[in-house]
């Protein structure tokens, strides 16, 4: 592979300006944690309606999944430490599997990156969050996060073809601030946001972007919007190719973010649920008005700082989100009329732990969902969230 897939950042002589977070200090409500009766009908449905484990027989650990049902073939990715038993990126590789619905323990395993691999002049010495996302009829691209050796961590996609099953190369995706474009990487995010005069929240360790897609037409070209994190600094993006990322905006009242944070577009407004510091018991939900340029109000939700995710079903936006530990699952229904409206559809306590859900949709209009038992599997389960509204 030729070495031209990085590029240098924009020079600028800004200094990032860097803003401290802090517990909210004006929320509209709390919302509580608390099991609910049908909560325990979920649970078991979730049980009752498994599909299949998608880790590789002989992985010691495995998180972070995605999944997609594409004319009867799921395509599931995550990453894997095959080497010993821990979260520990020295030892991870980014993975793709896929399997027809009807024959799903026939699973092909694809991966794409794994520590000690090169990339262009760059030698890869972690591996870290791993996502997928449809292209168009015929591509997904599976991208992840890996750093070089010297210490810079990086976006990476690679195409991967529905038809031929074959993999393309292996490229970076890009940050857009304004004018400024550089390289999908924690210098290349610092450097967009300073040139553009944008201070942002204490970045460190990898950097992520959101598995969940949503989409709003504008000029006639449609973007897709998600969000991106590293460290406390967590913000809204969007993109017409799944390549090159354009900066939105990121929440203008002080708050206690931390790492993931879930977005989802309807109208002119972007919806958004993060997790804060382990020190706090609430995440917060609140949205971007596209048009006004201003946040509302938040609303605090009890969590135990773990992973969130959108879907829109029925007409209706809901969050998935963890309120009282990773063996507990909320569902929320927003009102998108006004947040401070919002409110519980049911919290279960699941028969096993449940890292990290991601939902979407399956067969037949209805949903499944992927999660992480105990970073050990990574799971796949069917739903008829209509049951229990």
């Amino acid at each position: 592979m030729s070495s031209n897939v990085f590029t240098d950042d924009c020079t600028t002589s800004k200094e990032l300006k860097i803003t401290e977070g802090a517990p909210i200090a004006d929320m509209v409500r709390t919302i509580a944690a608390g099991e609910t009766e049908n909560g325990k009908a979920f649970a078991n449905e979730i049980t009752d309606c498994f599909i299949s484990d998608f880790e590789k027989p002989g992985d010691k650990m495995a998180h972070v999944s995605t999944f997609l049902v594409v004319d009867g073939t799921v395509y599931m990715s995550y990453y894997a430490n095959t080497k010993e038993p821990s979260e520990d990126p020295k030892n991870q590789t980014a993975r793709l599997v896929y399997a027809l619905t009807d024959d799903i323990d026939n699973k092909t395993f694809v991966d794409l990156q794994t520590t000690g691999d090169m990339v262009g002049d760059k030698a890869i010495d972690m591996v870290y969050d791993t996502i997928l996302m449809k292209k168009d009829n015929d591509t997904i691209y599976i991208m992840w996060t890996a750093r070089t050796s010297e210490g810079n961590y990086y976006r990476f996609y690679c195409p991967f073809s529905l038809s031929t099953k074959t993999l393309g190369k292996i490229g970076v995706n890009r940050f857009k601030v304004g004018n400024t474009v550089n390289d999908f990487s924690v210098s290349g995010i610092k450097s967009a946001l300073a040139e553009n005069e944008i201070p942002c929240k204490k970045m460190y360790s990898d950097i992520g972007i959101m598995q969940k897609l949503s989409s709003r037409v504008e000029n006639g070209k449609t973007y897709y919007y998600t969000g991106t994190y590293s460290g406390d600094f967590t913000c809204i993006i969007k993109s017409d190719d799944l390549i090159t990322w354009e900066y939105v905006s990121q929440p203008d009242f002080i708050n206690d973010s931390k790492w993931e944070n879930a977005t989802y577009v309807l109208g002119d407004k972007v919806y958004y649920f993060v997790r804060q510091q382990d020190t706090n018991k609430c995440g917060f939900l609140t949205a971007y008005n596209l048009l006004t340029k201003t946040w509302d109000v938040p609303v605090e939700i009890e969590d135990c700082q773990s992973r969130g995710d959108f879907i829109y079903y029925k007409d209706n936006l809901y969050l998935f989100h963890a309120p009282i530990d990773r063996e507990h699952i909320g569902i929320a229904k927003i009102d998108t009329e006004n947040i401070a409206g919002s409110s519980i559809v049911l919290q279960a306590k699941m028969h096993t732990s449940c890292f990290y859900p991601f939902v979407q949709y399956c067969e037949n209009g209805e949903l499944a969902m992927s999660y992480t038992v105990a970073r050990k599997h990574i799971r796949l389960a069917k739903f008829t969230l209509s049951k229990y509204l």
